[in-house]
């Protein structure tokens, strides 16, 4: 009989796949003719042409990236309805609907229904593919007094969702849109509105749960959010390209997904200060100390300055310097946009004393004269630009980070022993030169973006580009009105309006594309991972780019392991939204086993750690294993057996070796003189965060953790990565937190 289920259902499937194809084609066809239109030269004309051609490619992308299992699942209803639910809604010319959207409103049922509260669910089906063939179903009965004869015959499979975790992982994280379950997607479809908090411990699938919120509320808000995008924040690069197919197999190909390290344009920092430089960098008092910098490039000289100006002379007074300042600081803008005002100021100051000095009148076109001499003036250059001068972020935080005088200006900020932390030899070249490279870290990048909030965008370059860009406007404004001299249409529009909308119209390059360089880009919506990592210096980051507050956090303060890491969700947003944000907990561990799970949770209560851990759904096949070494140096040969030992055991799973950062290389080159060691993923326990592997091998934890400021978390965060095996190798003594793993594990 299930033969019999499985072979309609894969009539059902080919029909789809059908109509898929069907979609691509003429998505293709309508793309290759929008390219070959010919287009007047008319700011309209190529605005639509571009708009039509994203528009095409991105419909492809999204009929591209649902290939995999595009259908998974079907609900037999009480009023014998049928409907069938899968990545993306496909409906047939006629416009009747064949496949539904897993995210529209009517398919929550697929999730949510149980037997207690069944929503008119009369049988559930889940169905596995294989590329485009049905390889299993899977029913689900609710409500059992409404099947039928021929239904209840019908009924047939196995437990999806076991079924899915025991499969093996491949090194890329799946999503579980056939498999969600109903805490997770009454997470999943929570209001957009306001502050959104998942914690979960280890396995609880929190990362998951938030790249499926993503889709969804792309779906169900599309015209609020899919204009300004939205913005996955992620702890690692290893853990982005980890997560990197869910969206697109979910239908969503336009959000952008950054490090900490990559949110100010044109940086990618990976590389980590030490814990005490990394906990001062994190400290909300960075803000206070980076503002007081600013001000301290607005200097009022000592004495006043006699300049020459063309065959004449002027004295610059400090007090003019004062006043020019306190005008310039009143606007409110920033340090760079500001010292037009100061510039202003000065001039108009020194063209009113040389005109009086040159006994001529003090009007308008006078003072435009000496302001126009004033400024080809070396002298006056010099000295104003002295007292206020322009600087980029990068510039700004490369001279203060190496600069002990200018450190030494904050040291009503910054104590002796914070400066030296902070202070930083300047690169050099190799003859000896000062270079303009800076090897920036992770946590100068919050810094940096502090530091480009009150000075405000400056580059010479940008000037010339502006000028373009006012002539181009210029040219846009002159043709509108052309168009429309004596149209009835000038009566209701006017050029300026007929310009911006054009200029408005999407470009061809992605959103995600455009926020990714631009630091003042705000998105509809932020997701950031693992945010109990987040320092508060990182959270003022996150805050500029989503001004309307709608975000989803996930994470589990008992998994902290930044030095400046808030943790505690209060503290992290009270500066922000006060007490106005919410908190979902996700209570079942998917991914661990309870034999293994069972000893992550006992090293945080060794070290005094108060957590709940989740609850496994599987007990699992394998206690974790203790191995000690001979020696330090039989461990690497140890490993070698450990691996060999796990891929004939699991096959094609996934092996993470977890070690400490300084040994990531060394093994690495060892194991890739293996042959059995092929795909086997050597990190660090922090670069294993998010992440899951089939097997996991602790090597050596007293030195895996051994610069960790949090090692009970860490360890945690290590011992809880396995979906099936979990050894340990050590040759030196295990530290203290694991002593009941080592008096309770098997041992070789």
């Amino acid at each position: 009989m299930e033969q019999v289920q499985i072979e309609r259902e894969q009539v059902k499937l080919a029909s789809l796949y059908l109509r898929l194809d069907q979609l691509r084609e003429q998505a293709q066809d309508r793309l290759t003719k929008s390219l070959r239109d010919p287009i007047a030269g008319t700011p309209g004309s190529r605005s639509e042409r571009d708009a039509l051609v994203a528009l095409h490619e991105d419909r492809l992308r999204v009929l591209d990236g649902v290939e995999d299992r595009l259908c998974f699942g079907r609900l037999d209803l009480l009023d014998s309805a049928v409907h069938y639910v899968g990545r993306i809604g496909l409906s047939d010319e006629a416009n009747t609907p064949l496949l539904m959207d897993w995210r529209a409103d009517a398919a929550a049922a697929f999730y949510q229904a149980t037997p207690a509260q069944p929503l008119d669910v009369v049988r559930r089906r889940n169905i596995a593919t294989a590329g485009r063939e049905v390889v299993g179903i899977d029913d689900d009965v609710l409500i059992m007094d409404a099947l039928t004869d021929e239904t209840r015959d019908s009924v047939t499979g196995t437990d999806a969702l076991l079924t899915a975790l025991d499969s093996a992982r491949t090194g890329r994280m799946r999503d579980i849109v056939a498999t969600i379950q109903s805490e997770q997607d009454r997470i999943i479809r929570s209001e957009l509105k306001g502050i959104l908090v998942v914690e979960g411990g280890p396995g609880t699938g929190k990362t998951v749960v938030a790249l499926h919120r993503v889709a969804y509320l792309l779906y169900a808000h599309r015209q609020r959010i899919e204009r300004s995008g939205a913005l996955i924040v992620g702890p690692n690069g290893r853990f982005l390209q980890y997560i990197d197919r869910v969206l697109p197999a979910l239908g969503e190909t336009g959000v952008l997904m950054q490090t900490p390290g990559e949110l100010f344009p044109g940086i990618n920092a990976i590389a980590e200060d030490p814990p005490k430089v990394a906990r001062l960098k994190g400290d909300v008092r960075m803000a206070a100390v980076i503002k007081a910098a600013v001000r301290a490039r607005q200097r009022v000289p000592a004495k006043a300055v006699t300049m020459r100006v063309d065959s004449h002379q002027v004295t610059l007074h400090p007090s003019d310097i004062e006043s020019a300042i306190r005008r310039a600081r009143d606007t409110g803008k920033p340090h760079n946009e500001a010292r037009v005002t100061f510039v202003k100021d000065v001039l108009n100051r020194l063209a009113r004393r040389m005109a009086k000095h040159l006994g001529l009148a003090d009007d308008d076109e006078t003072r435009l004269d000496l302001v126009a001499d004033l400024r080809d003036s070396r002298d006056a250059r010099r000295e104003i630009n002295l007292c206020w001068m322009p600087v980029t972020a990068e510039e700004f935080l490369r001279q203060l980070l190496t600069s002990q005088d200018r450190l030494s200006e904050l040291a009503a900020l910054l104590t002796e022993d914070e400066q030296r932390l902070l202070l930083r030899n300047p690169p050099v070249t190799q003859t000896g030169q000062t270079s303009g490279d800076f090897a920036w870290t992770i946590s100068d990048v919050s810094l940096l973006d502090e530091a480009a909030e009150l000075l405000g965008d400056w580059d010479p370059r940008e000037q010339v580009r502006a000028a373009s860009a006012a002539a181009q406007r210029a040219g846009e404004l002159d043709y509108a009105r052309q168009m429309l001299a004596g149209s009835s249409a000038g009566s209701m529009v006017s050029a300026e309006q007929i310009v911006d909308r054009y200029s408005a119209t999407h470009s061809r390059a992605p959103v995600a594309e455009r926020a990714s360089v631009d630091r003042s880009w705000t998105f509809g919506h932020v997701v950031v991972d693992e945010a109990q990592e987040l320092s508060a210096m990182q959270w003022r980051v996150i805050m500029r780019r989503i001004p309307s507050k709608s975000l989803t956090l996930v994470g589990d303060p008992a998994q902290t392991s930044s030095p400046a890491g808030v943790g505690n969700w209060a503290d992290a947003l009270r500066p922000f939204v006060s007490d106005r944000w919410r908190k979902e907990d996700l209570t079942i561990n998917y991914r661990t086993p309870a034999k293994i799970m069972s000893a992550a949770a006992e090293v945080l209560e060794r070290a005094g750690i108060k957590a709940t851990p989740p609850q496994s759904v599987r007990e699992g096949k394998y206690a974790p294993v203790v191995i000690r070494a001979r020696s330090t140096e039989s461990l690497p040969e140890l490993l070698g057996d450990v691996i060999a030992s796990d891929q004939q055991l699991l096959g094609s799973g996934t092996i993470a070796v977890l070690c400490a950062p300084a040994e990531v290389a060394e093994l690495n080159e060892l194991l890739s003189e293996k042959v059995g060691a092929v795909g086997v993923s050597v990190m660090s326990v922090t670069e294993a965060k998010g992440l899951e592997f089939d097997s996991v091998i602790i090597y050596e934890p007293a030195t895996a953790i051994g610069l960790s400021v949090r090692p009970a978390e860490d360890l945690y965060v290590a011992m809880s990565r396995p979906t099936q095996r979990l050894s340990v190798l050590h040759s030196l003594d295990l530290p203290d937190v694991m002593s009941g793993l080592a008096s309770g594990a098997d041992h070789s």
